[in-house]
């Protein structure tokens, strides 16, 4: 390895913190007024939306009765929330966000690849959730003028002048959501979450009562194709990637929460509980919906166009597009706009962080990613398949070989004892490249052992990222070091002499 002998590295911790290394959105959080309630509405705020709605039900496609997908979905949201819980409780005792933390482990530049990779991937799912909250804006347009949708189809870059209406609207709608950065998203979330629960369970009701309360639970389309044991593991393997960008990154909300205990419960009601009752909401939706229409209805947007009284199509598309709005905001805007933030601190704030993703966002025209199978199979796949890898390194090195001693204002100096080789920790890159080779194999190759494998990319990818971590670094001196000096700082000390 290139460092393996330590150079120019203060031996105290009175070096000054370098300006290219911070700015007042990355330094350590100074407010902590995420209590409980707040992170509670962040997880509603990310369930609580058409992919969260479609998640459960499209379980059935694996070829499993309505036991196994419930029985998946408990065990994976359980695996979730303890995964869940290590990313939110460093957060929260370093009061950092996802690429500030990322340079414990890569170092103060080389925690850009860990940030950017997830900053690119959310951008592109910024826009296609964009894009897919405008098809609601149609529907509750169609639904006070029925007449609106004949109007406006002449087509642009692959889209009609409506539907660039709608997404344009969506799109400068959310750019208000950040006008005073995590404070506005905070409000947001406080009630969006709760008021989305509120109306699905009036849908349901409808649902149900359209459906003479008669409803089969049998969704599954076909037999599952290598068996039920595998159908099972891939349904609980499945339902932890759904979680697996926030798996990175959810330090960036709990890092305002004042107690991990305030975490923990958040963490537990809006994993476990919430996750596991929002699917059998969904699943009797979908299940009703084939009693009623006579035929399975996975898209929420396509059974409430469906609804015939005027104002269930609009409670129910305004209901959607405030989903979609929520997830957007938590699991594809926050992190991109921090993301970028760590790439330039000197000139990008969190603000113009957002801004510039939602700029590319809006250029990628996402309703043509949406429809290209090669791109949604395979580049954004493959990119989803390195999450895996980059959390079990990240949680590897701060866990087991720090054992959670970090020094905070070493992580905002440019020759400190994360600075590793010219910023670079070349130990963690090459864990990751060894670790994402496979992972991203077996989410791309379009052959039957890596499509047996492929439900368990995000696992098999964490698994390798953490092992060839521990086996390369367990004998860094750059580690070995921080850790000493670490253990003899006071980190709330540390931390709030960054933040003032």
């Amino acid at each position: 390895m290139e460092h393996d002998t330590l150079v120019g590295h203060p031996t105290e911790s009175t070096a000054s913190v370098d300006p290219r290394l911070i700015n007042d959105d990355l330094a350590p959080a100074r407010s902590r007024d995420w209590g409980f309630f707040s992170l509670f509405a962040m997880w509603m705020s990310d369930i609580h939306s058409i992919g969260g709605y479609t998640f459960a039900a499209g379980l059935f496609a694996l070829g499993i009765g309505a036991v196994s997908v419930f029985a998946s979905l408990t065990v994976g949201i359980i695996v979730v929330f303890l995964l869940m819980n290590l990313v939110g409780f460093a957060g929260q005792r370093t009061g950092l966000c996802y690429p500030v933390l990322a340079r414990i482990t890569f170092g103060t530049l080389g925690s850009n690849l860990p940030a950017l990779l997830r900053g690119f991937v959310a951008i592109c799912w910024y826009g296609i959730q964009t894009w897919l909250a405008s098809r609601a804006v149609i529907v509750l347009v169609g639904g006070i003028w029925p007449g609106i949708t004949e109007v406006g189809q002449a087509r642009f870059l692959g889209e009609s002048l409506l539907g660039w209406a709608a997404f344009l609207f969506m799109w400068a709608l959310q750019l208000l959501l950040l006008r005073n950065g995590m404070d506005t998203i905070r409000r947001f979330q406080d009630w969006a979450g709760p008021a989305v629960w509120v109306v699905m369970l009036v849908l349901t009701v409808y649902i149900l009562m359209r459906a003479d309360w008669h409803i089969s639970l049998n969704l599954a389309t076909s037999p599952a194709r290598w068996g039920t044991a595998h159908a099972v593991g891939a349904a609980v393997a499945l339902t932890v990637s759904y979680f697996s960008t926030l798996l990175l990154n959810f330090c960036d909300f709990s890092r305002f929460s004042p107690t991990r205990r305030a975490v923990w419960m958040a963490n537990l009601w809006g994993l476990p509980v919430n996750f596991i009752a929002f699917s059998v909401v969904s699943v009797l939706v979908t299940a009703g919906s084939l009693r009623i229409y006579g035929d399975y209805i996975f898209d929420p947007i396509e059974l409430v166009a469906r609804i015939e009284h005027p104002v269930a199509i609009i409670l129910g598309a305004v209901t959607f597009t405030v989903a979609t709005l929520g997830i957007n905001v938590v699991a594809n805007f926050v992190s991109p706009a921090y993301d970028l933030a760590n790439a330039w601190p000197e000139r990008i704030t969190f603000v113009r962080g957002g801004v510039i993703s939602a700029c590319i966002a809006l250029v990628i025209t996402p309703w043509n990613l949406y429809s290209n199978p090669v791109i949604i199979n395979v580049f954004l796949a493959a990119l989803g398949a390195v999450l895996g890898p980059l959390f079990g390194i990240i949680i590897a090195d701060y866990y087991i070989l720090r054992r959670e001693k970090v020094q905070v204002s070493e992580l905002f100096r440019a020759d400190g004892l994360h600075s590793f080789t010219r910023g670079w920790n070349l130990r963690a890159v090459w864990a990751f490249v060894v670790a994402s080779a496979p992972s991203v194999a077996v989410a791309v190759v379009p052959t039957d052992p890596c499509r047996f494998l492929s439900p368990f990319s995000w696992f098999i990818g964490a698994a390798l990222g953490l092992s060839v971590h521990l086996l390369l670094s367990r004998h860094d001196p750059y580690v070995l070091r921080a850790v000493r000096q670490a253990e003899s700082v006071d980190l709330e000390a540390d931390r709030d002499s960054v933040s003032r």
